[in-house]
């Protein structure tokens, strides 16, 4: 078994199951979204871009294409939370609530694709 795979493939899965997390509910509910949720998913993203800059293949290309995507459009959905927060004191507001969801949900596309791609990749291995 090949520990950095494990790594790249936890990565992977748990910033599409974290951001599918924030996502999931009522798009204009504040009691459904958490912030800290988008922000851990914002993190471990990030982290996977990171683990994803190393491959020079073509699949790794599509992979970090997919993934700054993903990274855009969460930092992107953070920037209009705490702008809608800091500066209008509408941080809770479904108006508000229903683009940043919108805006991850973006995200959990693109991370959908990243795992997609992921398992194509793994079924194509050949020992």
């Amino acid at each position: 078994m090949n520990l950095e795979k494990v790594i790249f493939g936890f990565f992977i899965v748990l910033a599409a199951t974290l951001n599918f997390g924030f996502v999931l509910g009522e798009i204009d509910n504040p009691a459904h979204h958490d912030i800290y949720e988008l922000s851990a998913a914002l993190i471990v993203s990030l982290i996977a871009t990171v683990l994803k800059l190393g491959d020079r293949t073509h699949m790794g290309a599509v992979l970090l294409a997919t993934s700054l995507v993903a990274d855009l459009q969460m930092i992107a959905a953070a920037v209009v939370w705490a702008i809608a927060e800091h500066a209008y004191n509408l941080g809770e507001a479904p108006r508000v609530i229903a683009s940043v969801v919108s805006l991850a949900g973006g995200a959990a596309l693109a991370n959908l694709i990243s795992v997609v791609m992921l398992l194509a990749e793994t079924i194509n291995l050949r020992r």
